[in-house]
């Protein structure tokens, strides 16, 4: 019987479901899942979920003496509730997000994802199941540096240069979330353009170009492909050690038939006539400023996943007795 693309896909790649929502993780059966505040938010409107969510506001109440206290509580149960859940019906890993308001706070950054690990072992999960998702700005990766020594492993999100790529390899972080379908976003505004092929879509590219930086210099960190718009893109990066794809496009990619050719492999990259690059802060930071949509996309993203997390926080917060 013919394969669809999305079965040929799990043969090459580990597919991610990118969603907060439990039941269409479930549809799906991908090998790990993440979170964000923006897709948590969109599941709390979901009236199976809302035992999720009196737990956590219950928590909160409990835990904290003031509100600003309670509200941090409660959302850090909430998170890990949802990731709990989710454990329940994939085999592998769930990714579960620091605050970002805490994107350019080291330390901050390394007791937020200690307490979500605690939380997690509370509940009878093993920290080898959870990814801590850290933005990847300069001082994501140095927490990141500090917290896979301690064993704590992290997917760096919020990426869209091989600067930030490389910073987050060379603190050996477990894993790096390159977002596509958003610097896509941005060259087609730029551009003035509605379409850019799949072949020339930038993000596909930015992805391939870290890819083969990454199987040449034989880094361990592994590069996950997220953020799409369209199938064709996910088919550019069948290859890539995993890729996090929405229930809409795993959807689609569950209907597509033919036959799916690998774009990515080690073995190419291996070939490929690359120089290393060496970053200290100074050079990250002005590698990163030269590329305008990398650092508009960063700062944007912080941003809107701030807004997600206050708006969440802020409803839930209310139903506080």
């Amino acid at each position: 019987m013919t394969q669809t693309l999305l079965e040929q896909l799990k043969q090459m790649t580990t597919i991610v479901s990118d969603t907060g929502d439990i039941e269409a993780i479930q549809a799906y059966a991908p090998t790990d899942a993440t979170t964000n505040p923006s897709l948590i938010l969109k599941a709390t409107a979901k009236p199976q979920y809302q035992h999720l969510i009196d737990d956590a506001i219950r928590y909160g109440e409990s835990k904290g003496s003031t509100l600003e206290e309670k509200k941090q509580h409660l959302m850090d149960k909430l998170f890990v509730n949802f990731g709990t859940e989710i454990l329940k019906i994939i085999p592998g890993r769930v990714s579960t997000e620091v605050d970002a308001r805490l994107s350019f706070d080291v330390e901050g950054s390394i007791a937020k994802a200690k307490t979500l690990i605690k939380l997690y072992e509370d509940a009878g999960i093993k920290k080898e199941r959870v990814l801590i998702k850290l933005a990847s700005t300069w001082e994501g990766a140095q927490a990141a540096r500090e917290l896979e020594k301690q064993g704590i492993h992290c997917n760096m999100t919020l990426l869209f240069s091989l600067a930030q790529a490389i910073i987050c390899a060379e603190a050996k972080a477990t894993l790096i979330s390159p977002f596509v379908g958003r610097i896509l976003d941005w060259y087609k505004k730029s551009l003035g353009v509605a379409e850019i092929a799949p072949d020339k879509d930038p993000g596909v590219l930015s992805v391939t170009e870290i890819y083969h930086y990454f199987k040449k210099f034989n880094y361990k960190t592994q590069i996950m492909g997220a953020s799409f718009r369209n199938p064709g893109e996910i088919i550019e990066l069948a290859g890539c050690d995993l890729l996090t794809i929405a229930p809409d496009l795993l959807q689609k990619l569950s209907e597509m038939q033919g036959t799916l050719t690998r774009k990515l492999s080690p073995e190419h990259a291996k070939d490929l006539d690359l120089k290393k690059i060496t970053l200290d802060e100074e050079n990250f930071r002005w590698m990163l400023n030269e590329n305008a949509m990398a650092t508009e996309k960063l700062a944007e993203g912080i941003r809107v996943f701030r807004a997600d997390a206050v708006k969440l926080e802020n409803s839930l917060a209310a139903r506080f007795k």
